[in-house]
């Protein structure tokens, strides 16, 4: 998909009206801290109760995210998964690592050197953010699950009505937009995860690596903001489309220009706060709307959590 297959119309007031409308969750968020909350799929959907987690469950809930995002930018970056630049994968007892779906060759051809550079930091912060987390579990530290980057993507973008065959690794426009899926989604599913955790150094791991999650997402959202108005109009049908996918229909921000003339790089509510959401609506959008698995996790994630 290029530039100009992007048919979705986002006007200025629009945007505006979007931003207007987003009003701060930290309160739901605060009341819930003692369970993860359900969440309402679709209308008339009822809420669906989970049991109290560990902070184990929580680490290994994020390790499954870190796993998604370091063989996405790795693979972009190095071609290879991995793996095969020394990152662990397996589970208890050896358990082995699942498949990674992906086209071959999926090496961006970058043209610009500054998002060439950003691709390979990000590739390695990821990849130390999997290690990171493995060395916390420890052997409680759960295997990769499979992951789709194909499938996964494709639909999303006829989800948001960009279009079908979508390859995030086609072109520089492609990756930025494949990250953008992710980035935000990672700082929100930290923010909603702070709360559950109880002890201090696990707690203090997570809100740094939310700083770190913030950076990317911030970066990817300033460079496809760059690229102009059909670019914006991508992000802002993803952003709408993540929104749908985690129940909620207006926890997410996509990218323009206000009535006022301010940009909506940030991702931020009424009260300029991140948005946080929760494991389960986290998953919603992860599994494309399935339940138990799908989209990028075939096979549902791996751990307590899933």
């Amino acid at each position: 998909m290029d530039m100009e297959d992007i048919g979705i119309e986002t006007t200025e007031a629009a945007l505006n009206e979007m931003r207007e409308r987003k009003r701060s969750r930290r309160a739901a968020i605060g009341a819930g801290v003692a369970a993860i909350a359900g969440f309402a799929f679709g209308a008339g959907r009822p809420a669906e109760a989970q049991t109290a987690v560990s902070d184990f469950d929580i680490l290994n809930f994020a390790l499954n995210l870190e796993y998604l995002e370091a063989q996405y930018y790795t693979l972009a970056y190095q071609g290879v998964t991995i793996d095969k630049v020394g990152i662990g994968i397996t589970g208890p007892g050896g358990a082995p690592g699942g498949a990674i779906i992906v086209r071959s060759n999926p090496i961006v051809p970058f043209t610009t050197p500054l998002l060439k550079q950003f691709a390979s930091e990000v590739a390695a912060e990821e990849a130390i953010h999997v290690t990171f987390l493995r060395t916390a579990l420890g052997s409680a530290a759960v295997a990769q699950p499979e992951i789709d980057l194909m499938n996964s993507f494709s639909a999303l973008a006829s989800a948001a009505g960009l279009g079908s065959g979508f390859d995030p690794f086609a072109s520089e426009l492609n990756f930025l937009l494949g990250a953008f899926v992710f980035e935000d989604v990672g700082v929100s599913a930290y923010l909603g995860a702070v709360g559950l955790i109880t002890a201090p150094p696990y707690l203090d791991a997570a809100v740094g690596l939310l700083g770190t999650e913030g950076y990317h997402s911030a970066t990817i959202r300033s460079r496809v903001f760059a690229l102009g108005a059909a670019a914006q109009q991508a992000a802002t049908a993803i952003s709408a489309t993540r929104a749908k996918l985690d129940g909620t229909g207006n926890d997410d921000v996509g990218l323009g220009v206000t009535s006022s003339g301010a940009s909506t790089i940030a991702c931020a509510d009424a009260n300029g706060l991140a948005f946080a959401r929760s494991t389960a609506q986290v998953l919603g959008i992860v599994y494309g709307g399935g339940t138990g698995k799908g989209a990028f996790f075939p096979g549902g994630l791996n751990g307590n959590i899933r």
